[in-house]
């Protein structure tokens, strides 16, 4: 069997994910990625989806209120449309871009760009939310961060909706959502239908 060579100098893209509940430092952790590629003088292009306007229009903002701008698009294709220089992409709220988003970002992986992406991967019924679960099937590398429940201390994978909402879309931050491990995210799913 004649195997392709690798050749020297040949650019690798690749995907990186990082998932977790709210509250969990996705975005920070997203953010520290991007500022260390700065450092190493790579060119990085940073993209939101348009409906995420909590914190800022232009700026991907962590819950600890550290920022980064953004460029806010409408459609993952547009991702496509980036410099021919940019070497990193970071995309932040993935959960809420189409279902092409895995697409988009295995055409850019092939151009040789380093694409990080952070997102909720459940929803706050605990159903896999949007693109992420073929994200996560198509990355190289995945981070999954969790945040701690506010109920009882253990680490949190699911983020609970504190207002009575049924739309999957629900821009919300603290006072909205609080992050809660299984147990607790269950408990408190009993004790509403009650």
């Amino acid at each position: 069997m004649f195997l392709e060579p690798h050749f020297k100098g040949q650019r690798k893209g690749w995907i990186e994910v990082v998932c977790g509940c709210m509250f969990s430092g996705k975005t920070e952790e997203l953010i520290r990625r991007l500022r260390r590629a700065k450092i190493a003088e790579m060119k990085v292009e940073v993209f939101k989806p348009k409906i995420d306007t909590r914190y800022d229009e232009i700026a991907i903002v962590s819950h600890d209120t550290t920022s980064v701008l953004a460029q806010p698009i409408s459609h993952s294709s547009k991702l496509l449309e980036i410099s021919e220089e940019t070497t990193v992409i970071g995309v932040d709220e993935a959960q809420f871009f189409d279902m092409e988003l895995p697409n988009v970002v295995q055409e850019l992986a092939l151009r040789g760009i380093r694409v990080i992406v952070a997102g909720l991967d459940m929803d706050f019924r605990g159903v896999p939310f949007g693109p992420m679960p073929s994200l996560l099937a198509v990355a190289e590398y995945v981070t999954k961060v969790h945040a701690i429940c506010v109920h009882c201390g253990n680490l949190a994978t699911h983020s609970y909706r504190l207002a009575d909402e049924d739309s999957v879309v629900l821009l919300g931050e603290k006072g909205q959502y609080e992050p809660r491990c299984r147990s607790c995210y269950h408990m408190g799913n009993i004790l509403r239908l009650k």
